[in-house]
C-alpha cells in the first residue's frame, strides 16, 4: 500500500481545485464525505478515518460529480494527474483512472 500521505495530497489538490470554481463550498461538501477528515481548510490539512483511502477518494470525486456533473469530475482528475502518474496503476483510485 502506498503511503498515506500521497492520499492526503490528492484529496488536498482535489479540493483547492474545485475551491477555485465553486469557493468555500468545495471545503463544505468535502466534509460531506464519510471517511475523510478535514483537519484545517485554511491551512489544507485532510486525513483519512480508517477507511481505504482509493475509496474515500473515489466517494470525493463522486460528491463534486454529483453536483456539478462530468466536468467536476475532468477538474478532480486534471488537479491530480502528476500525482497519479507517479502510482502503480493498482493504486489510483478508479475515479481518477483514464
Amino acid at each position: 500500500m502506498i503511503v498515506a500521505s500521497i492520499f492526503n495530497q490528492i484529496a488536498y489538490r482535489i479540493i483547492k481545485e474545485q475551491e477555485l470554481i465553486i469557493g468555500p463550498l468545495a471545503w463544505d461538501e468535502a466534509r460531506k464525505v464519510s471517511g475523510l477528515q478535514v483537519l484545517d481548510s485554511k491551512a489544507g490539512k485532510v486525513d483519512f478515518k480508517n477507511e481505504d483511502p482509493k475509496l474515500v477518494v473515489d466517494k470525493l470525486v463522486a460528491q463534486y460529480e454529483r453536483l456539478f456533473g462530468q466536468a467536476s469530475h475532468e477538474v478532480c482528475r486534471d488537479a491530480v494527474a502528476d500525482l497519479i502518474a507517479e502510482l502503480p496503476v493498482s493504486e489510483v483510485p478508479a475515479s481518477l483512472q483514464p
